[in-house]
């Protein structure tokens, strides 16, 4: 009896799917690209305060200050990122991180892109009533 259980055991274990986790692959030296840092300052104060400025050879940039709130356990930071994306299009975006939480502001973003196609739409409405921003905004281009 213990025998049939224990090669019962041993066909599931067998049978049982094998899985596997391939690492991603390290990519040689020749598909690697060096980027060149040209700036990085970084400055860290007693009292909590801080601030940098990183800068890469193929565009990207980012900076950024920061300070404590004083009666809370946050701090306060402000700062600016600009990069290229794949599709070749400039983002900056820049932002203020405080009590009100995450602000951030680019053209890119689409808030930014809805804001202006309600501006275009204003203006070329000829009438002298004021229309209310549109709920459906398009896809940007």
């Amino acid at each position: 009896m213990k025998s049939l259980i224990l090669a019962c055991v041993a066909a599931v274990a067998v049978a049982a799917p094998q899985y596997s986790y391939d690492a991603p692959r390290a990519a040689s030296s020749e598909e690697r690209e060096f980027v060149p840092i040209l700036k990085d300052d970084r400055v860290h104060e007693e009292d909590g305060t801080y601030n940098f400025d990183f800068e890469a050879a193929n565009g990207i940039s980012f900076s950024q200050a920061g300070s404590p709130d004083g009666d809370e356990d946050a701090v306060i930071k402000a700062g600016e990122y600009s990069y290229t994306a794949p599709d070749g299009t400039k983002i900056h975006l820049t932002f203020v991180a405080d009590e009100n939480g995450f602000q951030p502001q680019g053209d890119h973003l689409p808030i930014a892109f809805a804001a202006e196609e309600d501006r275009k739409r204003a203006r070329s409405d000829d009438s002298d009533e004021v229309s209310a921003p549109s709920g459906l905004y398009g896809h940007p281009n």
